[in-house]
């Protein structure tokens, strides 16, 4: 079986996306929002007024050097922090004071691929991937279908029995998309999913991706701070080929926000930041 035919049964239950009426038209909800959100640690300025939305179905990529405040973006969406003024809604949900009761259930709906896998080295492959089904106390049976299905996706079927110590670095990755697609999240978050692996792997990694926002047609943020991912994930489609349209070389459900110093310089397509004359995002752009 191919990923695209395993990507497909990730269809059976699809999501509903949440909207709301304005004069008798439907108006679609973003799966993520942030208003003017402020964070500080002590006298350091994490975030400074961020604004930004995500739509249903869309992958945002947050973009910037270190510090700039990426992985914040992350733990703000899953409740971790709270930011010091502005409001995060999910699902058109304002969850910026919500009880750590009602942020759990949030969670359930959001899947979260870390950098380096964060697996459980004392569990196997397949404890992993069942970990948070096992904490819901679902039936083993379904446990063992799920998990099969989601390694199956991922094409590590056969690594099922096997320890964290015995992956790759992009095997580990793998799995990590495995265990944070169980329960059909509406909502994926992913913290530079390829840092530190070889092109050919970095490759099969943001592939997995795509094929989570075309064909699943997850909401998404991917974290990098590589400018070939964020071509990657822009031109390309889940058949794997470049992807021209109308405006430009890139993908209408895939946008960039840029970050420096907390906020968001530029928010548009790839082809804008190609083309932007802004002296920061031009030495970005060239590596420099």
């Amino acid at each position: 079986m191919t990923t695209l035919d395993t990507t497909k049964q990730l269809q059976d239950a699809p999501a509903a996306r949440p909207r709301s009426q304005t004069a008798g038209r439907p108006k679609i909800v973003p799966a993520i929002e942030f208003r003017n959100v402020h964070l500080s640690f002590d006298e350091s300025k994490i975030l400074r007024g961020l604004s930004f939305t995500v739509r249903p179905g869309e992958m945002k990529i947050v973009l910037g050097g270190s510090g700039t405040g990426k992985s914040t973006v992350l733990k703000l969406i899953l409740g971790l922090l709270k930011p010091d003024r502005g409001r995060i809604l999910i699902d058109g949900k304002d969850i910026t004071a919500y009880s750590e009761a009602r942020l759990m259930r949030v969670r359930m709906k959001i899947g979260m691929v870390f950098q380096e896998g964060a697996l459980f080295d004392s569990l196997s492959v397949y404890d992993n991937v069942a970990y948070r089904l096992h904490e819901r106390g679902v039936a083993e049976s379904q446990v063992e279908k799920q998990v099969r299905r989601m390694l199956r996706f991922v094409e590590l079927e056969d690594a099922i029995d096997l320890m964290p110590d015995e992956l790759s670095g992009g095997m580990r990755r793998r799995v990590g998309i495995a265990r944070a697609l169980v329960g059909n999240p509406r909502i994926l978050l992913f913290d530079e999913p390829t840092a530190g692996l070889d092109p050919p792997t970095s490759h099969v990694v943001s592939q997995l991706a795509i094929q989570l926002r075309d064909v699943r047609k997850a909401s998404s943020i991917f974290v990098t701070h590589r400018i070939h991912i964020v071509k990657h994930l822009s031109e390309r489609g889940a058949d794997d080929a470049v992807s021209k349209t109308d405006e430009g070389l890139h993908l209408p459900n895939t946008t960039i926000i840029m970050l420096r110093e907390g906020q968001a310089i530029f928010d548009g397509t790839y082809d804008e930041l190609q083309s932007s004359t802004d002296s920061y995002i031009r030495r970005f752009i060239r590596g420099r």
